[in-house]
């Protein structure tokens, strides 16, 4: 069984929670199964509406005048009886009932029974379902499986992950035998990627061509919803999202508009790659003018990056000799655009914001990221030259900067030189905010009226 970090989350929101808990991500990422698990596993009494599967269920809930009524048509259709305090009532795609803001409100608020929902990101952002009031309702963004969680799937025990977090945290060298088998772990990793179905199925048959093919009718299912939207709100979906291998394959890997269209200007197109990173299908990775605090001050919109929301994806796009290269370890291709995709999902489920920098004096950064309260440049090298990289070095020396470090992550092992801090490629997992502690302040006013 694939098991998610998510899990967690919706586990102690079974047992503890008391607002409406929404769980959101792209198509196909494991959202309804993980909330059906834990509901299975839970000693709660539950039942599962679901409004694609069940349209009528849309008129149903909208033709309700107050939470009391609303509650005597959900009585009707559900299959077994509700027992106040003890039931739990399952929404899944709630994106088909663009009222369901208003109605969990005066639900939760009503307080016989409690509300878990699953909705896809297509239709989350495009009904506005995140501006439920506070209080009534909790969002969690789910992601396809990161790094770490396809590494416990395929047999990497918990023990081996934690003595790799301590190699990161004191810098030190991995075990040479550890370090070549986490490296196919990783490279296995580019093939598959982190679509639940398609995990599934390697871990069932070890076929990478039945891998292939659950990734060519997931992006099937996603250009089926782009047709949905691309006539109605004039987008260039499908020509976007097509494009994207090309243009990661490129050397700065900055998405080229003209790739779509000549004479495009981004302020024309700009809402087709917003549909596209809200639906949770693309990752946009923004410029900016300069590697210092706040880097949101220095963003750039109009010059991006445009990653795919899953590896395995992206390297279903491509023929399958890079697959067979990546297997047999054949370094004449080069996986830049691979690295880099892995890197920007993992910062992207860490809850980085996540920039590249790119100078004509200086060079190009292929990430730049807040960490602890510090700008941190990420180099991401996929060839044996990792140890080359201008771009790091010269930002690095710039005093304006005050960059302390920065990391470069390959294939090669932990080593650490002046100021640049060699990863493993596999480490990325390990690359979040420290947890804050001692955040409780009260303000001191003692005294203040007497200077009155």
């Amino acid at each position: 069984m694939i098991q998610r970090m998510m899990k967690a989350t919706v586990d102690d929101w079974i047992a503890n929670g008391k607002e409406a808990l929404l769980l959101t991500g792209a198509r196909q990422i494991g959202k309804t199964y993980l909330i059906r698990q834990c509901l299975k596993d839970s000693n709660y009494s539950y039942i599962e509406l679901n409004f694609i599967e069940q349209p009528e269920l849309v008129e149903l809930f909208s033709g309700a005048k107050d939470a009391k009524e609303l509650l005597m048509r959900l009585s009707i259709v559900a299959e077994k009886p509700l027992e106040k305090g003890n039931t739990i009532i399952f929404l899944d795609e709630v994106q088909e009932f663009k009222d369901i803001v208003t109605r969990i409100k005066f639900l939760v608020e009503e307080g016989s029974y409690r509300y878990i929902m699953s909705g896809s990101l297509l239709g989350v952002e495009l009904n506005d379902l995140r501006s439920a009031p506070v209080g009534y309702m909790r969002i969690c963004d789910m992601y396809p499986l990161d790094f770490r969680e396809f590494a416990k799937c395929v047999g990497v025990n918990e023990e081996i992950i934690e003595s790799l977090r301590i190699h990161f945290e004191k810098r030190t060298q991995v075990d040479t035998f550890v370090h070549e088998k986490m490296l196919d772990v990783f490279n296995l990793y580019l093939i598959v990627g982190g679509m639940p179905e398609a995990v599934d199925v390697y871990l069932k048959t070890n076929d990478l061509s039945q891998v292939a093919q659950i990734h060519d009718k997931i992006i099937r299912l996603y250009k089926q919803d782009f047709s949905k939207y691309e006539l109605y709100y004039k987008l260039k979906l499908q020509e976007i999202y097509d494009a994207m291998p090309g243009q990661l394959d490129q050397k700065n890997k900055r998405f080229q508009l003209n790739s779509i269209g000549k004479g495009l200007s981004y302020n024309k197109v700009e809402n087709d790659f917003l549909w596209l990173k809200d639906a949770g299908v693309a990752i946009p990775v923004y410029n900016i003018s300069e590697p210092k605090l706040p880097l949101v001050i220095s963003e750039n919109r109009n010059l991006f990056k445009l990653f795919f929301s899953d590896v395995g994806l992206l390297t279903s796009r491509y023929s399958n000799q890079v697959k067979m290269s990546i297997l047999n370890k054949d370094k004449a291709i080069n996986n830049g655009a691979l690295f880099e995709n892995v890197v920007a999902q993992e910062l992207l489920a860490k809850g980085h914001k996540e920039y590249y920098f790119n100078s004509k004096k200086q060079g190009e950064l292929d990430f730049v990221i807040e960490l602890d309260g510090k700008v941190v440049p990420l180099e991401i090298k996929s060839g044996k030259d990792y140890k080359r990289h201008s771009a790091l070095n010269n930002v690095l020396e710039c005093e304006e900067y005050q960059i302390s470090e920065g990391y470069i992550f390959s294939e090669g092992n932990v080593e650490t030189v002046g100021r640049k801090v060699y990863m493993p490629i596999y480490m990325i997992m390990f690359l979040e905010e420290k947890k804050m502690e001692n955040t409780i302040y009260k303000l001191d006013l003692s005294g203040l009226k007497d200077k009155i």
